[in-house]
């Protein structure tokens, strides 16, 4: 399978967005025109206080479109790959070294993950427009959005740089 054609989606739930997070609907538009085109979707999906496992705020988003081969990874750690079948997911039953992540939030679960992943190895593509999160007490969502996409891509991971790419760019190398 095409590695660049893998798409993870990070804690795109109910309880998630119980709390105000920027842009809603329109990253919600991104990462569904990512999914249309992705080869295979895995949605990590965050177990913690309400959101238990099942439960109605541990479900994705309804507006989000899911496919009928997409897989399932539950966590209980900002890194989606701290004490889950994340890595037997993408290299024993996907065969792949890469992916490209979107989702929520920005400066907790989704940059966590794509930290670990880079270090571990993995070929790492951010959707740059397909991640949200919401207002902090000392800066604002958007201020995080761009402060992140920055920092990943000047992350410093020798031989394995983390790629940041517009939706529109992603798609098109998908084409």
């Amino acid at each position: 399978m095409s590695e660049q054609r893998v798409l993870i989606v990070v804690d795109m739930q109910n309880g998630v967005f119980a709390s105000p997070r920027y842009d809603r609907s329109g990253r919600v538009e991104q990462i569904n025109q990512l999914i249309a085109r992705a080869g295979r979707v895995i949605f990590i999906q965050h177990a913690e206080g309400e959101m238990t496992e099942g439960s109605e705020y541990w479900q994705v988003l309804p507006e989000l479109h899911l496919p009928e081969d997409a897989l399932s990874v539950t966590k209980t750690a900002c890194d989606s790959f701290y004490r889950t079948s994340l890595d037997h997911v993408l290299q024993g039953q996907l065969n792949v070294t890469g992916f490209t992540i979107c989702g929520c939030a920005t400066d907790y679960c989704v940059d966590t993950t794509i930290k670990v992943a880079a270090s571990k190895g993995y070929a790492v593509t951010v959707a740059s427009d397909a991640h949200t999160t919401g207002d902090r007490t000392y800066v604002s969502a958007q201020q995080l959005i761009g402060q992140h996409n920055e920092v990943w891509r000047e992350l410093s991971v020798p031989g394995n740089p983390v790629t940041v790419k517009t939706t529109a760019e992603i798609l098109a190398d998908w084409s």
